[in-house]
């Protein structure tokens, strides 16, 4: 069937604040938390999961954080989906077998570095109307 939990939009939103805020320092998991308004527990365990996954690493400390241990336009939206609901549209058939085809191809052409510009696009777009 076709299901994304509120697990992958929250580990999607956190990881483009992550790419946006991110520099040589890790970042501290309660920044990305307060900034996307996202509980720190429940980030926390998502982390946790993109960690083993090797697609964040950890610092501990005064000035621990995450960061990236892969370049975000090696990161694809379906890979951080799969990794934390489990793989889309398994068993999917008929229009709902489409629709998974259709969603996987959207989330696999999409890389975490496209979501960080697509955001700051959309950002500059916002503040030119202002």
């Amino acid at each position: 069937m076709l299901s994304i939990t509120a697990k992958s939009p929250y580990a999607l939103k956190a990881l483009t604040e992550l790419g946006r805020t991110a520099g040589d320092a890790p970042v501290p998991i309660g920044e990305l938390a307060r900034r996307r308004e996202i509980p720190v527990q429940f980030l926390e365990q998502l982390f946790a999961a993109l960690r083993r996954a090797g697609i964040l690493s950890s610092q501990r400390g005064v000035k621990g954080g995450y960061r990236f241990a892969r370049e975000p336009s090696d990161i694809t939206a379906l890979e951080v989906v799969e990794l934390l609901d489990g793989p889309l549209g398994r068993d999917a058939e008929g229009v709902l077998g489409e629709a998974a085809a259709a969603a996987r191809t959207v989330l696999e052409s999409t890389t975490i570095a496209d979501l960080i510009e697509r955001e700051a696009r959309e950002a500059g777009v916002a503040m030119y109307y202002i």
